[in-house]
């Protein structure tokens, strides 16, 4: 689908604030309500809009810490891609995770309450969990961007 200049003004209104009433968003966009909604009907129903969330102060709801996780698995076939990602899919600690190319398979992010709580998950999902070669784990100091806003 190709998206024209009105439909990029209300994806990037709804990445920003996606409360925003109907008319608003028809407003600030130049359309009147009625068409203004059978475009993000089309978006929706085409897969361009996926779905509308809150945005959650991470350090406000006692998760401060912030993991990135790197693993290597001992062989890259299907079957253990597929176990792997059914696995970690499960874990609400895991808030990303990617397949890589590179030196390391996958990557992915982990909140926490603290150190501990994560040297926790660590010891009884990570180590446990089959066909894993080698676990590397980097804190996060501090975030200095975050957006799940694409440039559009």
């Amino acid at each position: 689908m190709k998206l024209d200049a009105i439909d990029r003004k209300i994806i990037a209104l709804l990445q920003t604030d996606s409360r925003l009433t109907l008319y608003d968003i028809a407003e600030r966009v130049g359309l009147t309500a009625s068409p203004c909604h059978r475009r993000i009907a089309r978006l929706e129903r085409d897969g361009i809009i996926t779905r509308y969330s809150a945005m959650v102060n991470q350090k406000a709801v006692g998760l401060p810490v912030s993991v990135f996780v790197s693993i290597k698995l001992e062989r890259q076939k299907e079957r253990e891609l597929e176990l792997f990602a059914k696995t970690i899919a499960k874990w609400p600690e895991v808030v990303e995770c990617y397949l890589m190319t590179g030196p390391r398979d996958y990557l992915m992010r982990v909140v926490a309450p603290d150190h501990m709580a994560y040297e926790q998950f660590l010891r009884q999902k990570l180590t446990r969990l089959e066909g894993v070669a080698s676990i590397e784990s980097s804190f996060a100091l501090d975030q200095i961007k975050y957006s799940v806003a694409l440039p559009l």
